[in-house]
């Protein structure tokens, strides 16, 4: 298994299986001892460059650095950036990586995180490029998953909603093919899965099925993974009224699942995840959410040598 140290953390297709889960390994160090590391990296300073808005990756990636003893700064909204003014992706990279020791960055475009890479001699935490990769919130589903099956071999997990689009799903159909995990995808027509994924995912040797209607699906799913329908990929709102009435969950949705079966979602939800599922012992989201912490505390002390 190769270092970490100085490494960027770009694509789940840039790890192994073993590297995989010694990151996990780390997050539970993190999860269980935080006060040990509390002043580890003090005087190191973190860059949270957000050039699309965000709420749950932005925050928890300052609160893991903070609670690390280091320091953030940065910015939530590209207007307030030199980009406004027309700068490039790659001088605005050159300039911070004077400032700080290590950058997260997430950007609409897809392979920005890679260019960015490139560019600078400091490590790049890609924090979603498009609707490409999101590995840091791979890393936290992964542990979630872990945390409450105990294993993340050969599981039944399905993916519903926007597949097309979801970076989040994207990485993590990825991560998951390399544990031998059937999985299932569910969504309307024109929000499939890439091809590109699948294919990748059969050279992998995994084992995987596309469905329009979860009641074909659900079975005996060990997890089901929820993304949005994005009202703005449809031209006309009759059209997406129509398609998001059968990818809505609720309590009267899930009669026939399992009762072991566990929600995962990567947030913000509109109403494609009715907040009475919150009080069943299916949702998983929230604790999910929480697992940002000790992940990211554990993808930043091993990209800056504090632990190998």
């Amino acid at each position: 298994m190769s270092t970490f140290e100085k490494r960027n953390i770009i694509s789940m297709r840039d790890f192994t299986k073993d590297e995989i889960l010694h990151v996990l390994e780390v997050a539970k160090v993190m999860d269980e001892e935080p006060s040990k590391y509390a002043h580890a990296l003090e005087g190191k300073i973190l860059a949270t460059l957000f050039f699309e808005p965000s709420t749950r990756t932005r925050l928890s990636f300052e609160s893991a650095m903070l609670r690390l003893g280091g320091g953030t700064m940065g910015f939530a909204d590209p207007g307030s950036s030199s980009s406004k003014k027309g700068e490039s992706l790659s001088d605005s990279i050159k300039i911070v990586e004077s400032y700080a020791d290590v950058i997260a960055m997430r950007h609409p475009v897809e392979g920005s995180a890679r260019l960015a890479s490139e560019i600078a001699d400091i490590p790049i935490l890609n924090a979603g490029d498009g609707s490409n990769q999101h590995p840091s919130q791979t890393f936290l589903d992964l542990y979630t998953i872990q945390q409450e099956k105990g294993t993340l071999e050969g599981l039944k997990v399905g993916f519903m909603g926007d597949l097309k689009y979801g970076r989040t799903v994207h990485s993590l159909a990825n991560a998951l093919g390399q544990f031998g995990c059937e999985l299932l995808f569910v969504s309307p027509k024109g929000l499939e899965m890439p091809s590109d994924s699948l294919e990748e995912l059969a050279r992998m040797g995994g084992k995987f099925k596309e469905f329009e209607n979860f009641e074909e699906a659900k079975g005996d799913l060990d997890i089901l993974y929820v993304t949005r329908i994005q009202r703005e990929r449809f031209g006309d709102d009759l059209d997406y009224d129509k398609v998001r009435e059968g990818y809505n969950i609720s309590k009267k949705f899930l009669e026939g699942c399992s009762p072991d079966l566990r929600i995962l979602h990567p947030l913000p939800r509109v109403d494609e995840l009715s907040a009475e599922v919150d009080e069943t012992p299916h949702a998983l989201y929230f604790r999910q959410a929480a697992n940002g912490i000790p992940t990211r505390m554990a993808l930043i002390a091993l990209v800056m040598g504090m632990v190998s």
